[in-house]
This record gives structure tokens, C-alpha cells and sequence, in this order.
């Protein structure tokens, strides 16, 4: 079995909160040596970010909840205080043998410190420097903190999020999690990954890659935005409606609810079939999915008579049989027992100081030759404090000194 596919290559990560934090994370998982760097006594604003919290034996308060738990694993946890010169030289040291350093301060915040990628650059010419940033580098907004919910809104996500106009509720609605922070996260990860293989095959050359959630979230709306592109109009919210295929969408049944993506002209015959209804097959109305798109509401409101007359169970059988996609709409105590779930191994289990067999999540990446199988725990803060030190030739006299001054 070979190594993972990023072993021997060296994060020096001072990214907080979430975007930024999950790519370290997914970098972590495919073998990189990741340093997150924590402000000492308070650490990562994640740890901050509400209950639930794990339990301590003592029954006191800690730093270490979901929000956290859910992008820090596989990492090593050093507190610097980088608004010190002393802490500020520590980080230096640490990125003069690193392949890559993160960031997500905000736009020139870190050029007060010398810790800007001109500066460090002038250290390690090699380094990959990623900002993970709200707005970018440059434009009229890059001075500007982002998050993911006022970017779901300004990039046109929320636009055709929602309720059909006209039904109860129907307004502009944010997606349930931080989904442009995952996107981020990702397109950091494929950045940074694509700017190593550069500087490998390239001569050793380092550069800055620049990544933010308003790019992200725009990139992300694909042929919705494409649509606009087109022929200059923003596409309707369609609710629980698909995307291509019609009809498509959450049916109600007598016990609960489906999804339905009908996608082609064989499946909704055979879908017609299993509704006890094959005449709407040859519907002039209905026979090719263009049509059904332009009578879209006649025939959802025909399936959605249809499919109140058995339970969901039976329904699935039957639409499973016919090679119909549909599925149920689970909730995430469904999601974790359902056995398919269970076979992929995505729920796995570490041994965290304060609960020995914590739950995680596994990375969504499966590799024949480099698996990635072991997990350890999101780090306490500033764990690996006195073991990263001692790496730049700090000995326990001079890191208690440190301690005092709150440095680390």
C-alpha cells in the first residue's frame, strides 16, 4: 500500500471559522503535515460558534463543538499570538520549510505583520500562498469580511432559492448549510493542489492563489447563471422542483414524502405505468420533456393527485423497479442508519481527549492505491504547541517564556 497522496508536503494553516479551515482539512485527510495556528486562550472563532459542545469529564466548559469538530481533523494545533513580533518571527520560521500557507484575513491585514505572501515569499521563493478571502484580492469589495449567508445572498444564490412565487412562504431563501464555504473550501483545495503540481514541474516556482466565496458562489450557480447569460432573465425559483427532467420534485404520499427527477422521455413512460396512468404518456402535453417543461405546473399537479394514493415505501418499490430515479427525504438520523451509507464507511470514529469514540465524517475521496483510512481527532488547543516549537529550535525554557507573555 503506498503512502497518502500528500505525504511529505508541509501546511502552515492560519485560517479560521470554516471555508478555509475545511480545505486545510481535506488536505490533512490525503496525508499533508497540517499546522493550524490558534490565537492562544480563545483559538479559532469556530470554537465559539455555539453548542453542542462535547462533554467534559469535570463537567467544565470547553472550546471544542460541532463547528469545530466538523474541519479540523488530522491537524496539529500551535497558539501563536501573530500580532507579536515574537510571534510573528515564530510563523516565519515555520513557513521558511513549508510547501503551503493559508490564510483568511482580511485583505492586507497581514502585511502589518510581515506576514503578507511578498514576505514570505522573500523566505521561501517555493511557497504556495493561499488567501481565502470574502471578495478576493482586488475590486471595489476586497476590503470587505464575507460569510457565507451574506454571500449566498449577494452572488444570486438565495435569488432562486425558494418557494415558488405565488405559494406560502415564497421570497429569496438561504441553503440550509454553509454551502459556499464547502465550495470554497474545495476550489482552495484544487488550487492549492494544481499549484504544487505547477511548481513540481516547473522548477520550483511558488504563487499566490487567491480564492473567494462571492467568485465561488457565481461559478457555482452554473446553468442557472448560464441562463441569465443567454437571454438576460433570472430563472424563477422552483421550489423542490428539478432542474431539467419534468416532472421533478417532492410528491406527498399517504404516509410522508418523495423526490422524483424524471429525466428523459423512457422514464416518464415507464414512471406513467407505475402511476396506473400510461395514457399521460402519449398526452400531447406530455410527450417530450420540452413540453412537459412548458405545462410544468399541469403536470406536477396530475402526479401529485397520483401519488397520494400510496405510501411512500410502495412507491419507491415500484419506481426503483421501473429504473425511475426518486428517493426519500431523509432526515440525518435516516441518512447515518441507511445501510448504503453504513457500506461506505461515512460516518467514522476517533478518540478525542474529551470523547473516545467521536464521530466524524470521512472525506468524500475514495482511492483505489492510497486510501485514506486513519483519522485523528480535531486537536485540542494548542496541543502540539511545545512539539512544533522545538521543531525551530525553541527549548521548553524559552517556550515557557513565551507562555507567560501570552505570546503562545
Amino acid at each position: 500500500m503506498s503512502a497518502l497522496p500528500l505525504s511529505g508536503i508541509k501546511i502552515l494553516d492560519l485560517t479560521r471559522v470554516l471555508a478555509g479551515p475545511l480545505s486545510a482539512q481535506m488536505l490533512a485527510d490525503l496525508g499533508a503535515e497540517v499546522i493550524k495556528i490558534e490565537r492562544p486562550g480563545g483559538g479559532d472563532d469556530a470554537r465559539a460558534f455555539g453548542p453542542p459542545y462535547l462533554k467534559d469529564p469535570e463537567g467544565k466548559q470547553n472550546n471544542n463543538n460541532s463547528f469545530y469538530l466538523c474541519a479540523n481533523r488530522n491537524k496539529k494545533s500551535l497558539t501563536v499570538n501573530i500580532a507579536a513580533p515574537e510571534g510573528q518571527e515564530i510563523i516565519r520560521e515555520l513557513a521558511k520549510s513549508c510547501d503551503v500557507m493559508m490564510e483568511n484575513y482580511k485583505v492586507g491585514d497581514l502585511k502589518r505583520y510581515g506576514l503578507d505572501y511578498e514576505s514570505i515569499k522573500a523566505i521561501n521563493p517555493g511557497i504556495i500562498y493561499c488567501s481565502v478571502t470574502g471578495f478576493g484580492q482586488t475590486g471595489p469589495y476586497a476590503p470587505r469580511a464575507g460569510y457565507d449567508a451574506i454571500l449566498q445572498a449577494m452572488g444570486g444564490l438565495m435569488s432562486v432559492t425558494g418557494h415558488i412565487d405565488g405559494e406560502p412562504g415564497a421570497g429569496p431563501m438561504k441553503v440550509g448549510p454553509s454551502i459556499v464555504d464547502y465550495m470554497t473550501g474545495m476550489n482552495s483545495s484544487i488550487g492549492i493542489l494544481a499549484a504544487l503540481y505547477h511548481r513540481k514541474v516547473n522548477g520550483g516556482e511558488g504563487q499566490h492563489v487567491d480564492v473567494c466565496l462571492f467568485d465561488t458562489v457565481i461559478a457555482a450557480l452554473s446553468h442557472y447563471a448560464q441562463i441569465f447569460l443567454v437571454n438576460g432573465q433570472t430563472p424563477p425559483r422552483r421550489g423542490t422542483w428539478g432542474n431539467g427532467g419534468m416532472p421533478a420534485g417532492v410528491f406527498r404520499c399517504t404516509d410522508g414524502e418523495l423526490m422524483l427527477v424524471v429525466g428523459n422521455d423512457g422514464q416518464f413512460q415507464r414512471t406513467c405505468a407505475v402511476l396506473g396512468a400510461p395514457e399521460l404518456a402519449t398526452d400531447p402535453r406530455f410527450v417530450k420533456n420540452n413540453d412537459r417543461v412548458v405545462h410544468g405546473k399541469e403536470i406536477m399537479a396530475i402526479f401529485a393527485g397520483l401519488f397520494l394514493k400510496k405510501p411512500v415505501a410502495y412507491w419507491l418499490e415500484e419506481l426503483e423497479k421501473a429504473g425511475v430515479p426518486s428517493g426519500p427525504i431523509n432526515d440525518f438520523s435516516q441518512v447515518f442508519s441507511d445501510p448504503h451509507v453504513r457500506s461506505r464507511g461515512m460516518q467514522v470514529k476517533v478518540n478525542h481527549p474529551l470523547q473516545p469514540d467521536l464521530s466524524l465524517i470521512r472525506n468524500a475521496i475514495t482511492f483505489s492505491g492510497t486510501p485514506v483510512k486513519d483519522y485523528r481527532a480535531p486537536p485540542l488547543l494548542g496541543a502540539d504547541t511545545k512539539d512544533l516549537l522545538a521543531t525551530i529550535g525553541y527549548d521548553e525554557a524559552k517556550v515557557e517564556a513565551l507562555k507567560e507573555k501570552k505570546i503562545v
